[in-house]
Formats: structure tokens, sequence, C-alpha cells
């Protein structure tokens, strides 16, 4: 379960001698689309993850030598040790001393107290909170001086050491403010902002005041802003720059890149990102249960695999499937979930017969719009969708979005259909079934609210037998697929190339999110 997944046929990581790192250079990286902001708490998507996590630090982060991100594998960041209470509902982090914001102010329990009472909404700090959901179980945050800090929580909840240790967790500065936070983010991290040109770069430079001694290796980082994939791929293969943004490569493409690029070192593996579909429950006619169940019916989920990722994309529900996923439902248990069936057409019979009760037919089509994020990923899914839509009689017209007008329409619903590609921060139940499925959370785009459902996910949350928790997730999974709360197409892969004389690049197989510090990159060159 630990080993780092690859298509032998198609990727090569070449493993060579150890070579002595150096220190200096820039390394170049392109970057798939415009970043809404540079606030990681603020926004929830990758495109600000990749370029700004090596701005901040976390109290925990998970072991960036690991291969598979886990609750047994997190090492300290700004906290140097940390213990539970007995009782489980108390976290105290004892933290590091020494360490400066980039402005030069020395960082304080205050700081991690400050960045987890805006979190929780005691403060109307942030324009936008995607991640609240995380932490409602955190009753408060208290200091003991200026180097320990305790998490206090209403109940037991393991998970919430995992989700510290995400790169959706960064510590922020008490003193300065969310609004600059957006434009010229200020950290403890590795790198310093320092600009944020939009729609063409971001450049970060070396923070040499780091706190751990000798790093980073590089001098700066610089990322190119290219929305087309085909001239982003050209670029690369052109020595343009350094580094692929991550896991953005398809299998088709990859096959051209490594034709074209034979040296690239590639990792083709799982991204912990899903595509879904995205109904709008609360706008007629999708208040209709019976519309949303024939739009499942209608989708050929092995179809989406095949076309996207010549078959090697899986099949799963809102957890990442095994074995790189810890809580995903095995093979044999999905295989008995409705609408995972090898039967396409006796399901698209069935969403037929449900579409001509309810007065619709191929003469008198539903005419709808599919909302999707404008860059390739999303686009490519959206136009599948809608073609599957037509088996049903649904006539659709794809609506591509910009990315910040993107996530600003669904968190306020502000659309009927849309092609989604979510992507997790952290393989755990919890950050998915909180922050996607909860009633009233902020990412849950489709306003699904079960009462039922949800005190399944309060109890397999206070679960510490991983072996019955998995059980119990497998059961909330599947229910969730049929309930059709927001129905999971596929589960992603992707690849992140590189140039051979790049060094120090670590992935992890279930995730796509957290090993983006940089720190101990380097240049060979």
């Amino acid at each position: 379960m630990r080993r780092m997944l690859m298509l032998s046929a198609i990727v090569a990581v070449l493993a060579g001698p150890a070579f002595a790192q150096k220190s200096g250079g820039t390394l170049r990286v392109s970057h798939r689309d415009n970043p809404p902001s540079a606030s990681i708490h603020e926004e929830a998507t990758i495109s600000t993850v990749m370029p700004f996590m090596s701005v901040y630090n976390n109290l925990v982060v998970f072991d960036p030598d690991s291969k598979q991100n886990r609750p047994d594998q997190i090492v300290p960041d700004l906290a140097t040790e940390w213990v539970w209470s007995a009782d489980g509902t108390t976290l105290t982090f004892k933290l590091r001393d020494g360490v400066k914001w980039h402005d030069g102010k020395p960082f304080t329990s205050a700081d991690v107290k400050c960045t987890w009472d805006m979190l929780r909404g005691d403060e109307s700090k942030l324009r936008k909170n995607p991640r609240k959901s995380w932490w409602f179980n955190l009753r408060e945050v208290t200091t003991n001086g200026e180097r320990e800090v305790t998490f206090h929580l209403k109940r037991p909840q393991p998970s919430v050491l995992t989700m510290l240790a995400g790169a959706f967790s960064p510590v922020y500065p008490c003193h300065v403010g969310a609004a600059q936070m957006r434009t010229r983010p200020i950290g403890t991290g590795p790198f310093k902002f320092v600009e944020f040109k939009q729609n063409e770069s971001i450049k970060l430079a070396r923070n040499p005041d780091y706190w751990k001694k000798g790093k980073p290796l590089l001098d700066a980082i610089e990322f190119r802003i290219i929305p087309s994939r085909a001239t982003s791929l050209l670029a690369f293969v052109a020595n343009q720059y350094d580094l692929t943004f991550t896991a953005d490569i398809a299998a088709p493409a990859l096959q051209d890149l490594k034709a074209q690029a034979p040296w690239a070192q590639c990792v083709y593996q799982p991204t912990n990102t899903q595509g879904n579909l995205l109904v709008n429950r609360d706008r007629p006619p999708f208040d209709n249960a019976q519309v949303r169940k024939a739009m499942v019916l209608a989708i050929d989920r092995k179809a989406f695999t095949e076309i996207i990722a010549q078959g090697t994309n899986r099949l799963g529900g809102a957890m990442l499937p095994p074995p790189e996923g810890l809580w995903g439902m095995p093979p044999d248990v999905l295989e008995t979930v409705p609408g995972y069936g090898a039967d396409t057409e006796k399901q698209r019979e069935q969403g037929r017969q449900i579409m001509k009760a309810l007065g619709y037919g191929p003469d008198k089509p539903l005419r709808i719009k599919v909302s999707t994020r404008n860059i390739a990923s999303y686009r490519d899914q959206a136009v599948i969708l809608i073609d599957h839509l037509k088996q049903v009689w649904i006539q659709a017209e794809l609506e591509p979005l910009e990315t910040a007008v993107w996530y600003n329409r669904l968190l306020k619903k502000d659309y009927a259909v849309g092609m989604n590609i979510q992507g997790v921060g952290i393989d755990d139940p919890d950050v998915v079934f909180y922050e996607t499925y909860s009633c009233g959370s902020e990412r849950n785009y489709t306003n699904y609210c079960n009462p039922e459902t949800e005190k399944l996910f309060d109890q397999q949350s206070r679960m510490a037998d991983i072996g019955a928790r998995q059980t119990l997730v497998w059961e909330i999974d599947r229910k969730l697929q049929e309930d059709g709360a927001r129905p999971v197409i596929q589960h992603g892969q992707g690849a992140t190339c590189w140039r051979p004389e790049v060094k120090g690049v670590k992935l992890a197989v279930n995730t796509v999110y957290n090993h983006w510090r940089f720190e101990d990159v380097w240049i060979d060159r």
C-alpha cells in the first residue's frame, strides 16, 4: 500500500546515484490557471496550494519521505512535540523557539490561536472559509505562554492531528490582515512572496532567515501561468521550465510527452481528485429526486475513464479507492452499489422511463446548462457528461467559467448542473464527509442534508480503531452514492514531470496537495 503506483509502460522515474546537494538557482514551474488568491485558508484549489504552500508552515506535516499520507506518518513543523489528554479531548503542542515571520516579527502561540479562532468563525476576517466545517468540533484554543498551545475539543476526534498536517492548515500571523494575505502573504516558510502578476506569473524568493538551517536550497521559484495544456507541454519539452503543474498530464498526453522528451522524469499516480456531478437540488426541476436519478443512470463511468485516461482512472465512491486510499470501498463492496454495474444500457433505459413519466422525450428534451471550470481537465469531462445526458433526453449546453467565478458561483449555489473535479486535500473521512456532505457546510455545493447520515459521520469520527472505522466508512460511502448526494464518476490519475537535473521532488500516492514546501528541492546545473 505504500509503494508508488506507476504505469511502467509509459512512466519512468530514473533511479540514479546519490548526488551532493547544490544550493542556488531558480526553479521554473508551469501553472495551469490564475489562482483566485494567495490565501490558502480562503481557497479550495491546488492552484493556490502548489505555488503558495512554501510561503507557510504548519504545526505538523506529513512526513515528506513517506509515500503515503497517513496518521502514523506525521512529523513536527512549527510544533516540536504534542500530547493528547487521556480522554482524547485536548491536544497540546510545544512550539518551536526562534521562528520569525517574513517581516521579522516573532512567531508565538498567539498566532496559532488567532488562526484557529478565525477558522472557527469567531472573527469575520475571512472573505471565504471553505474548511470551516473541519473545525466544527473545536471548542477553543488556549495558550500557555508563548511556546505552548492547546486545542480543546467538544468530543474525541483522532483525525484532528491528521487535518493539521495538511497543506490547507498553515499558521497565519496575527498582525497581518486577511486582505493582505490574499495578495502579499506573510509566512514563516522557506520562501518569501515577491510578486503575483495576474494571469502571468508568481515569484517567490529564498527566505534567508528560515528556521531550518541550510534550507531551502533554491534561490527562487517562478511559476508561469500557461492555461493551454498543449502550449504548456511544448514549453516543457523546449526547456522553458523545469517542473509541470502537479498531476496535470493525462495518460494520452503523457505518451506524447515521453515520445518527445524521453529524458523527462515522470510519476503517474492517483491524485485524490474525483470527477463528480453537481446538481442543485434546490432549483427546479432538479428538486425532483427522479430527475436527479435519471441523470445518474445516464452516466457510463467506464466510458469516462477510457476516454479521459485510457482506462487508468479508478471507479470509487466518496473516498479514494484502495490500495492507495486508506478508506475507499474495496472492489467487492463497490460492485454492489447501484450505478456501478456493467449494464449501462439497462441503466439508461431506466432513466428514459423516468424522464418519460415526467413528460420528457426525444422530441421534448429537458434543456439545461452544464457549468464547469474553464480549464482543460474540467471541460473534457463536462463534454462527456453532456453526451451521456442526451441518452435520457437531457439536452445540455456547456458553460465554462473562470476559476474565481466558478468557485463563487458554487458557494452561492448559483448554478443548476455542474461538472466538478473535487480535490481531497487529506485522505480522511472527516475531511471528506464534513466538508462535502454535512448540512450547511460551505463546500456542500449540492445542499445535500441527511440527519441520519450525519449521525453516522459523528459515529465514525469518534472511532480510534482503524478497522472498525473503515467498515463504517464503507457503509456511509455506499449510502451517499445511493442517495445521489454528489455522484462520483471517477477518481483521477495524472502525471507530474520534471527535468532530470531537478532533484528532491517528493510525491505521495494519495494526494497532490501536501508536498509542495520545496525546501528539499535542488537543481543539478
